[in-house]
């Protein structure tokens, strides 16, 4: 029988995901064959899975760290926030609807025998089970629909830790004020505690940590420090509170437009990795002074956002970034937005609008929604800066809803494989100043990225580096380093005994 632990916050944006990828990556190094779970998950960062079905990145990077392939029904419903009140439902990794968050809250129950038929089928497939909660399960306004939470618990019948953020601080009075929100059966499932993000001398805790437990009756299981970990997050929460501000001298600087609808501002990680490279997220046109390239990121309301590229005065500053001969790279949403004209009556309905006009393309939104991975090569012979890039082989996945086209003289930047046909994607300038691509993901292709990075230093007069960086080793390093740091501040015995236990009494 499957044994199954769940995590579940205090509040949003406590470090439940990364604490997850921990215990995957910790049961995977067991021996035991893992995998991660969330029913629903709210997030602009979203891969593919290699049967072409859409999901949390959270989930793909737990399912690396248990070592397995991702499969959609680690997440079986995805909402992808398309403004401040309406969200794209994805279900089992397909589109089904856009719903406001009353009506959603309206259709939940329906969702209920699928989210536990998937949860099945993954159980008769694994030996642990590691599920994750959304938000809090305090949230009593939501609790009588919940199937993400406690709902998602008693569905699975297992035992949950709750995660508590010290960071952001009063993290004593989370733990009690959660623990007595909750019904006398949802506090019986709550084996223990955990409080993340500790900064300073652990012993300062201790006095407090015997009043908690001698309070709520629920033992702490460990106090994990604040790690310099570099692992993906889940969503935009990480940005608005700056941890992607890279600090600290490196040769080149990377500017990363934060547009309010980002996403998969993952595809930047591997950038950000790179020895040489700092990245940067920017919300403010003087934050574009004396970078060495500019990225427009992918977006959930591309046209909305380009609207506000100009209210802000982000688009003139990007404009004259690029006429300081500045090279700026557009990702998906961001690849749009570069073109001469966008027309979207699907997504944002707002009709149609001119791109920043720096590729010569015509973006036509349409209901249909792309979702594959994807392998592909370089252009044969790329202008300029990007010369060293070309002919490389790169893979990625794509997820949109616009299909582009380019006038004739226009050069596409890559060829990609589609089922044995090669397609053109994206657009390059004659002087390689500008271009485009649909390819999320693009820069976890080592050579290519190395060959970008040495590009932007010859533009400079530096030297180039050797590309003995590889993105993939690097990630499995920092799991391995997570699960080190949880092992030495957790009592992971202890999780296994609370599985054990409750696998028994089921």
């Amino acid at each position: 029988m499957t044994q199954a632990i769940m995590l579940q916050g205090t509040a949003s944006d406590v470090g439940k995901s990364v604490l997850v990828a921990g215990l995957c990556r910790i049961f995977y190094q067991d021996g035991r064959r893992t995998a991660p779970f969330k029913s629903q998950n709210m997030a602009l960062n979203s891969g593919i899975t290699p049967d072409g079905k859409e999901m949390g990145r959270a989930q793909i990077f737990q399912a690396e760290a248990a070592g397995i392939v991702p499969d959609v029904r680690m997440n079986p419903v995805l909402l992808k926030p398309t403004s401040d009140r309406k969200a794209q439902i994805v279900l089992m990794g397909q589109v089904a609807t856009d719903m406001d968050a009353v009506s959603y809250h309206a259709y939940k129950p329906q969702l209920r025998e699928q989210i536990l038929s998937v949860y099945k089928s993954l159980a008769q497939e694994f030996e642990v089970l590691v599920l994750e909660g959304a938000g809090s399960p305090a949230e009593i306004n939501l609790r009588d629909r919940d199937i993400v939470n406690m709902g998602m618990a008693e569905m699975a019948q297992c035992p949950v830790i709750l995660v508590a953020d010290i960071d952001r601080g009063g993290v004593f009075a989370s733990i009690y004020g959660t623990l007595a929100l909750l019904h006398e059966h949802e506090r019986a499932r709550v084996k223990g505690v955990i409080i993340n993000k500790f900064r300073g001398d652990v012993a300062l805790l201790y006095s407090g940590i015997e009043q908690i437990e001698n309070l709520t009756g629920v033992p702490v299981l460990g106090v994990m420090p604040w790690l310099d970990i570099d692992l993906e997050d889940e969503d935009g929460v990480a940005l608005q509170k700056g941890k992607y501000l890279r600090t600290g001298k490196r040769d080149i600087n990377i500017a990363v437009v934060q547009v309010p609808h980002i996403s998969n501002f993952t595809d930047f990680n591997a950038l950000a990795a790179q020895p040489d490279v700092r990245v940067c997220y920017v919300r403010q046109p003087e934050e574009l002074s004396g970078v060495d390239l500019v990225i427009l990121p992918g977006s959930k309301n591309t046209l909305g956002d380009l609207v506000w590229l100009r209210e802000s005065g982000m688009a003139h500053a990007v404009m004259q970034a690029h006429r300081q001969h500045v090279p700026v790279v557009g990702i998906c949403g961001g690849y749009q937005m570069l073109g001469e004209t966008l027309i979207d009556d699907v997504e944002s309905g707002l009709g149609t609008l001119p791109g920043l006009g720096l590729l010569p393309t015509t973006t036509q939104f349409a209901q249909h929604k792309t979702t594959t991975l994807v392998d592909g090569t370089m252009s044969p012979v790329l202008p300029g800066w990007l010369s060293a890039a070309s002919g490389l082989a790169v893979r990625g996945y794509e997820i949109h809803m616009g299909e582009t086209t380019l006038q004739d003289y226009c050069q596409p930047v890559v060829q990609l494989n589609k089922n044995g046909h090669y397609v053109a994607d994206g657009a390059v300038t004659a002087d390689g100043l500008a271009f485009g691509t649909y390819l999320h993901g693009l820069f976890d292709s080592d050579d290519f990225t190395r060959a970008l990075v040495n590009g932007l230093r010859q533009r400079k007069g530096l030297s180039p580096l050797d590309p003995t960086f590889h993105y993939a080793q690097y990630k499995s390093q920092q799991f391995d380093l997570l699960a080190d740091a949880m092992r030495k501040h957790i009592d992971i015995e202890k999780i296994y005994t609370i599985m054990q236990q409750h696998q028994e009494s089921v």
